[in-house]
């Protein structure tokens, strides 16, 4: 895999199981991580691995949603 494969750039919205939307900004290929930006975190970005991102965080469909 090139190197410039290894990261796809995104931009959504997610909600995690606290109700919090979270920014997923990359998805980093080689290593299996969302890069995501939690709202009035200390940290620049959050990884996580994507199997436990899909556990724990919905797509956000918006205000009406659900």
């Amino acid at each position: 895999m090139v190197d410039d494969e290894r990261f796809v750039e995104t931009d959504q919205l997610w909600r995690d199981k606290r109700g919090v939307i979270v920014r997923v900004v990359s998805y980093d290929r080689k290593e299996r991580q969302v890069l995501f930006i939690r709202p009035n975190w200390p940290n620049d970005v959050c990884t996580v691995p994507k199997w436990l991102f899909e556990q724990n965080f919905r797509k956000y469909e918006g205000k009406g949603e659900g």
